[in-house]
């Protein structure tokens, strides 16, 4: 655990490692839709009455209580590229203007509403693009990722207690156990499906299975709905592949620690959605960082999952787009993560030659 989180008394169990926050991140990164094939076959809530997450921002407990660590990374996420905003303006050569809305993979209201100016931009848009044009039919969805049971399942007999000592079984038993799961139904499962719905708030599991649209998936099916041009940027294999091919060592540790976080994992969420409502998305990569860093003899898990989660798709996504919005007049979305950086979204977008401008 940091000085930084030690002063301000942020109770991230007694030491949620780097694997655990960026597992985190993943999750708000990729549209992995395993969780939707498992929550179909659970009882669905009172669509009328969904909770509301709630969680406290950590960062504001920082600044509060080690005004000179705030600083710092502050410091830090100011000097990322592009880290100020989530809704940016395209252009090129005189064409009509598109647009790119950074996102979360959430059901939250606050984030489903969107800011200012990218309804409207929506609703006037010939072609929306999302990361994967799959998520607009959970069913298709489901059967595709089911195809692949290498990338899903333990296939060579073993299952994740193989990788597990006693101390980190008891962990993730008691975790899956207190949402509702036992650790032998879910063994053969890949580590980074059991995340998928362990490394999410139980208010947010909630609100999916009473049938709530995370917002990249509501821009699909409106856009379906309305006639436009739907175009995914990557596949859900694609995207799938990108989680399983990271170590499965720091898989199983970032498991077990997400699930340590018990009730404070409403805390991280909220502190990311925080920080990604204010636009200020330069903070979260750092803000994770800060929470754990490296002791000696640590293998960097957040350079592997920012190379292949992050950066690696980012070349995939800004190559695909251009060709889509050389004509103008597309809508664009995709994880907020994916903006920021020399190497994000929105700086490979000029590279390929068109001006993007934030949109405050």
């Amino acid at each position: 655990m940091t000085v930084l989180l030690h002063k301000s008394r942020v109770a991230l169990a007694d030491r949620a490692a780097d694997a655990g926050l960026w597992l985190l991140a993943a999750v708000n990164v990729l549209i992995a839709l395993a969780f939707l094939v498992v929550l179909a076959s659970l009882s669905p809530a009172n669509a009328q009455d969904l909770p509301a997450c709630g969680g406290n921002n950590l960062l504001a407990k920082v600044e509060k209580n080690d005004p000179a660590a705030f600083a710092k990374l502050r410091v830090e996420a100011d000097a990322v590229p592009n880290g100020k905003a989530i809704f940016w303006k395209i252009e090129k050569d005189g064409k009509p203007a598109s647009w790119l809305l950074g996102t979360m993979h959430v059901t939250d209201p606050r984030v489903v509403a969107m800011p200012d100016g990218a309804r409207k931009a929506f609703d006037e848009a010939a072609t929306v693009v999302v990361e994967s044009d799959e998520i607009a039919d959970e069913k298709k969805a489901g059967v595709t990722i089911l195809a692949r049971p290498d990338l899903t399942m333990f296939t060579d007999g073993k299952s994740i207690t193989d990788f597990l000592d006693k101390d980190d079984a008891e962990t993730l038993a008691e975790g899956l156990k207190d949402r509702g799961l036992s650790l032998a139904a879910v063994a053969r499962m890949k580590p980074w499906m059991i995340a998928s719905f362990v490394a999410l708030p139980a208010c947010e599991i909630t609100r999916k299975t009473a049938g709530a649209a995370f917002l990249d998936q509501k821009l699909a099916t409106d856009a379906l709905a309305e006639g436009k041009t739907l175009k995914g940027l990557e596949t859900l294999i694609e995207q799938i592949s990108a989680l399983d091919s990271l170590p499965i060592e720091p898989q199983i540790q970032g498991l077990v620690q997400t699930v340590a976080l018990g009730d404070t994992l409403q805390d991280v969420i909220e502190t990311m959605s925080q920080l990604y409502l204010a636009g200020d998305v330069g903070m979260i990569m750092p803000m994770m960082r800060a929470a754990a860093p490296l002791e000696e003899g640590e293998v960097d898990s957040y350079a592997d999952f920012e190379q292949r989660i992050i950066i690696d798709r980012n070349h995939t996504m800004a190559t695909r787009a251009a060709p889509i919005l050389a004509d103008g007049n597309v809508f664009m979305a995709v994880g907020a993560l994916h903006l920021p950086g020399a190497e994000g979204v929105v700086e490979l977008l000029r590279k390929e030659g068109f001006t993007v401008t934030a949109v405050n």
